[in-house]
């Protein structure tokens, strides 16, 4: 089948929102474990319980990070479940970024929307950055 006729979706792998949730409720009860009669402690885990927490619940309800369709791409915006279509006249590149730098060194899909950048990680997406750049080349219709 050609892309023409197919969409295609790439989501952030299964394990991780509950790897997530777990995490939150870790953070939280140890918190609650140490307090040992102090407040902030458990205040301190209930705070980052709660955002690891909110980071895993979005995973479960928005676990699609990119789709590309024949008129363009669909990427996520804001932080919670918000989408953004990108024609494709409005992408200027798509690459895999493989700089290290803040804590990881692993590859980055790029995608360079003029007024904007979209940064896809392997755990975004659950595939290999450099496989999902040649895919949405090879969806990207070509201009004369």
């Amino acid at each position: 089948m050609t892309f023409e006729t197919v969409a295609r979706q790439w989501r952030v792998r299964p394990a991780l929102p509950i790897l997530k949730l777990a995490g939150a409720v870790g953070v939280l009860a140890l918190g609650l474990l140490l307090a040992d009669g102090d407040l902030l402690r458990p205040a301190l885990g209930v705070l980052a319980g709660a955002a690891l927490a909110a980071w895993g619940v979005r995973d479960l309800v928005a676990p699609v990070r990119l789709a590309v369709a024949p008129d363009g791409v669909t990427v996520p915006t804001g932080w919670w479940t918000a989408r953004r279509h990108l024609p494709w006249s409005t992408i200027e590149t798509i690459e895999v970024n493989r700089r290290a730098g803040r804590g990881g060194s692993g590859p980055v899909l790029e995608i360079d929307a003029g007024e904007s950048l979209h940064l896809f990680t392997r755990q975004d997406l659950d595939a290999d950055p450099d496989e999902v750049a040649d895919a949405l080349r090879a969806a990207r219709p070509t201009t004369a």
